[in-house]
């Protein structure tokens, strides 16, 4: 064998590996996204892909009323705490968590569930659930979110978390001082 055909059956064996590179290296259609607030030697993390609009009709058609939603795209949203908090009045223990909604016309239903590293929400199991509870939908009227987005606003030992997509807006408190025992 000759060395210029000893390259080319190299070349050719390895041309699937620098496909794949190529496709690992291409930007996502809906990109990696970190949203966090800090308040003393408490982090909160939440990583989540941003679907965008592109002029689609979300909320009741792409993203399905009654259904678990992914709240985001590509992996399940992931939140990290680092020490207990309160969040929306319950207690949530330091961990990693997956973050599942619910969507309806007027009220959503936010799901924390202990099951992490998943694939959209296929695999979401409703017996891994840590905290539910439901909170009122904004409906914007004047701004539109063009991608979807997880925003934390903190104030001192507070947060609000709002998810906003579209002309649809929730959002939920968090405090971050250590709850008290009774």
């Amino acid at each position: 064998m000759t060395l210029r055909t000893a390259c080319i059956l190299i070349l050719a064996a390895a041309s699937p590996f620098f496909s794949l590179a190529q496709e690992a290296l291409q930007p996502r259609p809906s990109p990696l996204a970190i949203s966090f607030a800090h308040y003393k030697d408490t982090y909160l993390k939440i990583i989540y892909s941003q679907p965008q609009l592109r002029g689609r009709e979300i909320f009741g058609k792409l993203v399905p009323y009654g259904q678990v939603w992914r709240t985001g795209a590509n992996e399940a949203t992931e939140m990290t705490i680092t020490r207990d908090i309160l969040m929306n009045g319950n207690v949530l223990k330091a961990g990693t968590y997956s973050i599942f909604t619910i969507p309806e016309k007027e009220r959503w239903t936010i799901i924390i569930n202990g099951d992490v590293g998943l694939w959209g929400s296929y695999n979401y199991d409703s017996k891994t659930d840590i905290l539910r509870f439901e909170i009122p939908v904004e409906h914007l009227t004047v701004q539109v979110v063009e991608p979807f987005t997880i925003a934390v606003d903190q104030k001192n030992d507070r947060a609000t978390i709002a998810l906003m997509w579209d002309k649809t807006k929730v959002s939920f408190q968090v405090q971050f001082n250590e709850p008290k025992n009774p």
